[in-house]
């Protein structure tokens, strides 16, 4: 009846009485009767690719398009036509996973690209490729620490990071047995007295800081990796990855780990993903650090090649030493990352936050101008700030959302506020029509 089932019924039959069961309602035996389906799967009949294709455009056509002045994490960045050309070509899609480096030289040269840029762009030894996004890429960071302390589970993270980001530590910190700490903002940024006061304490494993911050601030982090150090703790910074290329990077800071998400590195929204986050760390961390890394070599003939070089997952050695397995499956982020900051360099990446932190400012100015918004922080930014709106800013926003724009993020814990992001997408004249509907 199913040809795609590969058991047959004595297949099953054999398969249950070794096990002891009489018959697969058996085995199910012990599920609640009240979250069981007790009816057939509403599954709809089968359909050629053009109908398909009709069915998801329909769908896709529900959606309505908004110019996008939101942030909190996810940047609407421009992505070069080129960058899914070279991702899509066949040469770098080669097996799914790179262990057997004779069949695999594309992904492994992808990666090995992308470990090399990354390190880079944070001023960091070691990369790895990669993590799910910038919320796991930091709980990593977290379990990172408590590994590479040993005798120590306490964590401090500032309150500052993006909610979400928070969340997940927690949640990773919870069943991994981690005393997180957030440490209290003052004035929009860390409390650095406060985290001094823990840190001397000598029983810390590390500090968690983010740049920019969650209301988009730049935070100054002077003093405390010599801070961490000094007290026999680690210094992880989490960094919006395209603000690397103008603010100080983690490794000038002095962090021992650097994590965050690479979203702004030419991916695009997408409804929430896929994204991809990036950890890099001092190469004395680097057995610490999950994932795998690359590394180019020659082969037999003397040319030049890519293999593994290190994998610590639990299928190559004993369970209880290895790392996290949360990289798998990240492979076609790390190329889009990789042709991204290739095809732009420096310079582009340059001009592509010259050009965020220009429009951010004059939209910040000009909604000042309207008499509608007040100043919360009186603090440097880049391209994202945050403001009180006199008013109702829920309704605000679904006005403007109406009006076909999406008018930043409501500020957890600060009724009326918003958290508003520019990038090089959003033209003068975008935000002239927004603050005209603003206005009026």
């Amino acid at each position: 009846m199913y040809k795609y089932f590969p058991h047959t019924a004595d297949d099953i039959q054999q398969m249950l009485d070794v096990i002891g069961v009489r018959s697969l309602d058996d085995l199910y035996a012990e599920i609640p009767e009240e979250i069981k389906l007790h009816r057939e799967l509403d599954l709809p009949s089968e359909k050629s690719e053009i109908e398909v294709r009709r069915i998801i455009q329909g769908l896709a056509a529900q959606n309505k398009s908004l110019t996008c002045f939101a942030g909190a994490g996810s940047y609407d960045h421009y992505t070069p036509s080129v960058v899914p050309f070279v991702a899509s070509r066949s040469e770098f899609s080669t097996s799914y996973t790179p262990y057997q480096a004779e069949i695999s030289q594309g992904t492994l040269q992808y990666i090995f690209e992308y470990q090399t840029l990354m390190a880079d762009l944070t001023g960091m030894d070691i990369s790895n490729a990669s993590m799910y996004d910038g919320t796991t890429a930091t709980a990593e960071a977290m379990m990172m620490m408590v590994a590479a302390a040993k005798k120590r589970n306490r964590v401090l993270i500032s309150s500052t990071l993006q909610p979400n980001v928070l969340a997940v530590c927690h949640t990773y910190a919870k069943y991994h047995g981690i005393d997180l700490i957030e440490i209290p903002e003052r004035e929009g940024v860390m409390d650095k007295e406060a985290a001094k006061t823990y840190i001397e304490e000598d029983n810390v494993a590390g500090l968690i800081v983010c740049q920019p911050n969650r209301y988009g601030i730049i935070e100054d982090f002077t003093g405390l990796a010599d801070l961490c150090h000094q007290h026999k703790a680690l210094f992880a910074v989490n960094t919006v990855a395209s603000a690397l290329v103008v603010l100080k990077t983690p490794g000038e800071w002095g962090a021992d780990i650097a994590c965050g998400d690479a979203q702004s590195l030419g991916i695009p929204m997408g409804y929430g993903g896929p994204y991809i986050g990036y950890l890099c760390t001092k190469e004395a961390l680097v057995r610490k650090m999950p994932g795998r890394l690359v590394g180019a070599t020659t082969d037999v003939d003397g040319r030049r090649t890519f293999v593994l070089t290190m994998q610590a997952r639990e299928q190559h050695i004993r369970r209880e030493k290895a790392t996290s397995n949360i990289c798998t499956a990240q492979g076609f982020m790390c190329l889009y990352v990789a042709c991204y900051l290739s095809l732009m360099g420096p310079k582009g990446m340059r001009e592509v936050n010259e050009l965020s932190y220009a429009s951010a400012h004059y939209l910040h100015d000009e909604l000042l101008k309207t008499g509608k918004f007040e100043k919360v922080f009186d603090q440097p930014f880049l391209n994202e700030f945050t403001l009180r709106y006199k008013g109702d800013a829920e309704s605000l926003r679904k006005r403007l959302c109406e009006e076909g724009f999406l008018m930043g993020v409501p500020t957890p814990g600060m009724p009326d506020c918003l958290t508003i992001a520019s990038t090089e997408q959003r033209s003068r004249e975008e935000i002239d029509k927004l603050i005209n509907l603003i206005n009026a």
